[in-house]
């Protein structure tokens, strides 16, 4: 959790905050928090900034409607700039853009938005009932429930990928990898890390 009295205003005040979609990696704009900003947008979990030229605090969306929910909100190693990821209820950019880096931002494959957007999902679920979600009530039972889980889903891929059927297959192996989150979110192992292993294994 970020705490404000630990990061390292800059002179005016302010700080650079890098904007991103949680779900696609992609880069939307980089603006400027003060502290009121940063404090608003961790209570609030929508989007805060503060308009240099306008030398006021203002709030994504509060014209345009394109809100931004904020999903987690990170410092640099030196505390000096701020990243804040975000699920967009519309463009970004005062053009009407998704982003205002359009044209430059990276493409990000539909498994790997599939994955971050997941993931988000699965940690905000923690504090829902389990009642009225199936994450909620996988997580509550622990770690038992989740590994007996991942053990049926895997048998479900063997038998589609015999049975011959890509649709299936697929099927299955989405309800895999969704457990496997689920799992992975219960022991507090993000996806970063597992990446990380994923290449160093890829330059051996």
């Amino acid at each position: 959790m970020v705490k404000p009295d630990e990061l390292l205003w800059g002179p005016d005040g302010l700080l650079p905050v890098v904007i991103q979609d949680a779900r696609s990696g992609a880069v939307l704009t980089l603006a400027y928090a003060n502290r009121d900003a940063v404090e608003r947008t961790l209570a609030e979990r929508t989007t805060y900034l503060y308009s240099r030229s306008r030398q006021a605090l203002w709030r994504k969306g509060e014209t345009s409607g394109h809100t931004q929910e904020v999903i987690d909100v990170r410092h640099d190693c030196d505390g000096d700039a701020l990243l804040y990821e975000v699920i967009p209820s519309g463009p970004a950019c005062h053009t009407g853009a998704v982003s205002c880096f359009e044209g430059t931002a990276h493409a990000v494959s539909p498994f790997a938005q599939a994955l971050t957007h997941l993931r988000t999902t699965i940690a905000s679920r923690r504090s829902a009932s389990p009642e009225e979600s199936y994450t909620a009530k996988l997580l509550s039972g622990g770690i038992d429930r989740i590994a007996k889980k991942i053990g049926e889903e895997a048998t479900e891929v063997v038998i589609a990928a015999k049975n011959g059927s890509s649709r299936e297959l697929i099927w299955e192996t989405a309800d895999l990898l969704f457990h496997v989150l689920v799992l992975l979110e219960e022991r507090g192992v993000s996806l970063d890390e597992v990446g990380e292993e994923l290449l160093q294994r890829a330059k051996k």
